[in-house]
């Protein structure tokens, strides 16, 4: 008995494109990035009382969701680093929110603290930050 096989030709893949975020449509703030012990405290000051209200809505919305910080130029996403490894908990201040990321696992806190300074060091060099949970930005600067 024989059977025929067709050839196999492979499809070429093309790599998925990193995703854009739109600033225009997200609250804009003041953000900091800053080391803590066990990982890292990221700070959204904002300048009204409109826009304030605004991401402490979203972020109390958003409480236990995967928290993510995302470096932007000129619309596409540069760097995003997803904090996955650790616990992100966000406070209201009276001027925005603190979003404190840390683990108790010292490996885990540098790989936070290593994607503080990436982030850090992208900013510096022009590119827009921008703070996500589960995807969705919250707030940009």
């Amino acid at each position: 008995m024989t059977t025929a096989t067709a050839p196999i030709t492979a499809t070429p893949v093309s790599a998925v494109p990193a995703p854009q975020i739109n600033c225009l449509t997200v609250p804009k703030c003041k953000i900091t990035l800053e080391k803590c012990a066990g990982g890292m405290k990221i700070v959204c000051k904002c300048d009204d009382e409109l826009t304030c209200n605004m991401i402490q809505a979203l972020c109390a919305q958003s409480a236990g969701c995967l928290c993510s910080v995302c470096c932007v130029q000129n619309g596409n996403c540069v760097c995003c680093c997803n904090l996955s490894m650790c616990k992100c908990v966000c406070e209201t201040t009276v001027d925005g929110c603190c979003i404190t990321c840390t683990s108790g696992d010292a490996d885990c806190c540098k790989m936070i603290q290593a994607c503080c300074d990436q982030c850090c060091a992208l900013v510096a060099c022009g590119c827009t930050c921008c703070i996500c949970f589960n995807g969705m930005p919250v707030c940009c600067c």
